[in-house]
């Protein structure tokens, strides 16, 4: 296991680059601490798999370095770097048994068969894959050539760091809740360093005590699942994490107050912006009322325990979630915001200040 530590580092895939543009990555300094359990969050194409693959070893960075333990690893193969990676499709040899196929990290690193059947035996049981030791894998479920992908990546346990690289993607949805707990559970009884790199939110919030939220080769916000939910230092974060996402409104601000057309909307706290922002509200916190903003419903989705309303203000569209009885698509009503879960926005970054 180690602190891994990625220092100014940036990557194109240009051989000349000019401009920040021309980056795939654009300058990512970043810890990440022993033992922890991150998650590389973003939509496709905004520089995970490359970031991933710089760590691994698998590619060079332009510019920047990649330390373990404060050890340079920059220009060290993968196979110097200790690493173990789990990737979209299961790794594994299907005319080897379960038993086989958990074993061949150790054996082909010399350690010794007692210490072999010992350390299958133990990521057996963690893995609930004991009773199929004895299993050619051409013969497993889709799930269960996963778990032996993982347990593969987890039988070592002299490795810097474990990465997934989107591992649940080829899973059934009714199984990729186990897995992602079973995960969870590996981590807390191994306390390895694990990376899991994926676009889907679900996954990386019940993985990860910490999560880096990525946009266009940038790191946008790191922080806890809880911290990206309250309060997103950025639109993207918050459009991008919450389902429906968070609201995105275009205000204008006048004397330190904030306007959504005529309406004057009241802020989490102070802020020193002037002009055009954004206002960011969760749907979470837009309550339908007695008074409040004028709004027409433009529809309603049932979603089983509770339905979100869309509508609009003027040319603005409002999401808000709630339960029992629900407004009729065209029918007027009056929304209020929560004021303490009000963010001002400026150019896409925070700029109120958290109410105390």
């Amino acid at each position: 296991m180690a602190k891994i530590t990625l220092s100014n580092l940036k990557h194109s895939y240009m051989a000349n680059p000019k401009t920040a543009e021309d980056y795939a990555l654009k300058e990512i300094d970043l810890d990440w601490e022993d033992g922890g359990a991150y998650a590389l969050l973003g939509p496709s194409g905004c520089g995970k798999s490359t970031l991933l693959n710089i760590i691994s070893g698998l590619l060079s960075p332009s510019e920047g370095r990649v330390l373990f333990d404060n050890r340079d690893v920059t220009n060290l193969p993968p196979d110097q770097r200790n690493i173990a990676q789990v990737f979209q499709f299961p790794v594994i040899y299907d005319t080897m048994t379960v038993y086989d196929n958990l074993a061949f990290p150790l054996r082909n690193r010399g350690v010794t068969e007692d210490r072999v059947a010992s350390r299958v035996a133990e990521i057996a049981e963690m893995l609930e894959v004991t009773d199929m030791l004895t299993t050619r894998a051409a013969g497993l479920s889709p799930d269960n050539k996963q778990k032996i992908s993982m347990g593969r990546g987890l039988v070592r346990d002299d490795v810097n760091v474990v990465m997934f690289d989107e591992p649940l993607t080829v899973i059934d949805p009714h199984l990729k809740w186990k897995l992602r707990s079973k995960l969870k559970e590996l981590h807390q009884r191994v306390q390895a360093t694990m990376i899991y790199v994926t676009h889907d939110q679900t996954e990386a919030l019940t993985f990860a005590d910490q999560v880096v939220v990525m946009q266009d080769g940038e790191i946008v916000q790191i922080g806890t699942p809880v911290e990206l939910f309250e309060r997103p230092q950025h639109t993207f974060v918050g459009h991008f994490i919450g389902s429906p996402g968070m609201n995105i409104l275009p205000t204008e601000m006048r004397d330190g107050r904030a306007y959504l057309g005529s309406h004057e909307i009241p802020l989490e706290g102070p802020t020193a912006v002037t002009g055009a922002a954004q206002i960011g509200i969760r749907p979470e916190f837009v309550q339908i009322a007695e008074q409040g903003i004028p709004a027409t419903v433009k529809r309603v989705t049932d979603v089983g325990r509770h339905s979100v309303i869309e509508s609009l203000v003027g040319e603005a569209s409002i999401k808000a979630i709630t339960q029992g009885t629900v407004p009729e698509a065209g029918s007027p009503i009056h929304l209020s915001f929560q004021k303490s879960q009000t963010r001002l926005y400026k150019d896409g970054w925070i700029a109120s200040e958290a109410s105390a």
